[in-house]
């Protein structure tokens, strides 16, 4: 618990973090940017084109750490970003950005992060070490001609990707010999081509590449590709806009997205003309990008991997890359390799848009005022607050002293709770909205549950006539099955309804799965050890009638020693209402730290002769002959 709020405090003293949560846009208001898409090419931007726009800058306003925003269209013609608080001009800068596809060589490839020192770059900088293509994603990726000739016209991205990689000879100009022999060759005045790895990787280049971390998230949210005429280093990206894995250096821009005519994802067509069952993407350029596209595949099919690959750059981030093997010389090639119905679907439809010659015009930016406010999040915590408190009257009442556990570890979830939302606030741009305000409330009942099945469990095992101690140790086994099946409930309705759901429902669903976690660690790290230390007092041990786990209130009254180390108690069953507990009636044998089957057999067979005595002195007292005068005393005005 200490953690979260040790994290904030020093959050405090070095960055912007706060005590509070970040309030969404339905409390706390923010910036609303209306931006107009504007073809390049003259014609009117449609439905599909605004739509996959809007997905673009989706993933930017995620990328850039910002949440719970609002992207939708207005009137079919508008894209309306509303974000939460006052919008940095970075911010607005990436979303008003433009998106921009280009096609560039890959001149290095290299794990997402690697501490690997590097050497200065040279004719064989190219060798960067390349991941195995069966292991990390995006590696297997192949483009071939549209299958009009043959499917069998492509190797397995694999056969060559664990290879060392070499360029050929005619990348690079020969470098005279030098006195120094393990100097590295002088950078040549002109490069071989846009794969010249020995021109356009500098010794800046290299730094950049080896100084980036594609495993941190900041520098996933895509940006501008820099200038199209020099080296770009990038990050991978899936189809989630999460890192792949890899990391590249590419070469000038060869291609530009607008040359594509159209893409479209389904399965393989084989050469008999029947259907396989790999997904397969099929991408067409037009005529100046298909003359582009066949300069670019003769001379990458030439080369060794990572040299034999081009890479899809959209938004600064590579969204595929592809190896070659062969020419391509009709413009119409098929990208294959792990993809299923969805993935290859998101890489046609993201390689669409890059075709999509729009531009963003930002028609107005304006600060918004809550569109509920904090009236409404006063109200939404004083129901958290009402809610409480009734669920700590029952428990009081219900469990007397006992009761005091579940205040304690509802006091303890809450401050955890607020702890690690607030530590989420700061590191990953978390909201609090009044949807996530109702997931802690109804938290309030899910964690209260799962104490409440644990004190009945312990009073199940006390009535059975075991000691308190026995009675936490199993009800706590009994108990913690349950728990973790409700837990697990709550926790995939959670998920469902967070990968599902747009918009404020994401804010309940992330509460509702985080308050879930929660109850889980306070039941185990201190709901429980609380109760094995409670069951050594002397005021819960002796079932004390203000302790909660009275024997009395529970069911079974006194106990007596019976010799040979057994204390015995009873269980009423037949005492009228009204009657004193403590007064004698049937009790049904019970021995205290075990079950009645877990008897000796020395144990069993007393009980068994106890038993055969007490019926046989029934059985005499019922046979003897009755005086029915003995006893009868004369009653006035009464004949005999």
């Amino acid at each position: 618990m200490v953690l979260p709020f040790l994290a904030v405090f020093i959050g405090t003293k070095t960055s912007d973090a706060t005590w509070t949560p970040k309030l969404a846009l339905d409390l706390e208001g923010g910036t609303q940017i209306i931006l107009t898409p504007v073809s390049t090419d003259g014609r009117e931007p449609t439905a599909e084109d605004i739509s996959q726009a809007i997905n673009v800058i989706r993933q930017r306003v995620d990328g850039s750490g910002v949440s719970e925003a609002e992207i939708s269209s207005q009137g079919g013609n508008n894209i309306v970003v509303a974000i939460p608080g006052k919008a940095s001009d970075e911010t607005i800068a990436t979303v008003s950005r433009s998106s921009h596809m280009e096609f560039r060589p890959v001149l290095v490839q290299d794990y997402a992060f690697s501490a690997q020192p590097t050497q200065a770059p040279t004719a064989a900088a190219t060798g960067e070490p390349t991941p195995d293509a069966t292991t990390e994603p995006g590696s297997d990726e192949t483009v071939a001609p549209a299958p009009t000739e043959s499917a069998d016209t492509t190797a397995d991205a694999t056969d060559d990707a664990s290879a060392p990689a070499t360029p050929e000879a005619t990348d690079a100009p020969t470098q005279e010999p030098t006195a120094d022999p393990t100097a590295a060759p002088q950078r040549p005045s002109e490069p071989a081509s846009a794969s010249d790895a020995a021109y356009w990787v500098t010794d800046e280049i290299r730094a950049q590449f080896d100084a980036l971390d594609c495993t941190d998230p900041s520098n996933l949210g895509g940006g501008t590709s820099g200038k199209a005429d020099a080296a770009f280093v990038s990050c991978g990206v899936d189809s989630e806009g999460n890192s792949d894995g890899l990391k590249y250096i590419l070469g000038p821009v060869e291609i530009d997205g607008k040359e594509i005519s159209s893409a479209s994802s389904g399965l393989e067509v084989l050469p008999s003309g029947a259907m396989g069952n790999r997904w397969v993407v099929n991408m067409e350029f037009s005529s100046t990008g298909a003359k582009q596209f066949t300069d670019v595949t003769t001379r990458l099919a030439t080369q060794s991997s990572p040299l034999n690959q081009f890479a899809m750059v959209l938004d600064g981030l590579v969204i595929s890359a592809p190896s070659v093997d062969e020419p391509i010389p009709n413009g119409q090639a098929q990208i294959s390799g792990s993809f299923n119905q969805t993935t290859a679907a998101q890489l046609a439809n993201r390689l669409n848009f890059g075709s999509l010659p729009l531009d963003f015009k930002v028609q107005s930016e304006q600060q918004i005022s809550a569109t509920l406010g904090s009236e409404q999040l006063q109200k939404g915590l004083l129901a958290g607050i009402i809610g409480l408190l009734l669920v700590v009257v029952y428990s009081l009442l219900q469990y007397r002293t006992l009761g005091l556990v579940t205040v304690a570890s509802l006091g303890i979830a809450a401050l955890l709770t607020f702890g690690v939302i607030t530590l989420l606030s700061w590191t990953q741009g978390y909201r609090l909205s009044l949807p996530g305000v109702a997931g802690l409330i109804v938290a309030i009942g899910i964690t209260a549950d799962s104490f409440i099945v644990y004190f009945e469990r312990i009073r199940d095992e006390l009535r059975e006539g075991r000691t308190l101690g026995a009675a936490v140790e199993r009800g706590w086994a009994r108990a913690r099955r349950t728990i973790l099946a409700s837990d697990a409930v709550n926790l995939i309705a959670a998920f469902v309804l967070y990968f599902l759901a747009v918009g404020g429902v994401r804010g309940f669903a992330f509460t509702l799965g985080l308050t879930t976690i929660i109850d889980v660690i306070v039941v185990f790290l201190f709901t429980h050890p609380l109760m094995e230390l409670l069951s050594k007092t002397k005021f819960f041990s002796e079932g004390h009638p203000a302790s909660g786990l009275d024997p009395r209130r529970l069911g079974v009254v006194g106990a007596r020693y019976v010799g040979r180390g057994k204390v015995v108690t009873g269980r009423r069953t037949d005492v009228e209402p009204g009657d004193d507990a403590t007064a004698d009636a049937v009790r049904t044998p019970a021995t205290v730290g075990a079950r009645q089957d877990g008897l000796t057999i020395a144990e069993r067979r007393a009980a068994q002769r106890a038993a055969e005595q007490g019926t046989t002195k029934d059985r005499a007292v019922s046979d003897a002959p009755k005086d029915d005068t003995a006893g009868d005393a004369p009653v006035e005005g009464s004949e005999h």
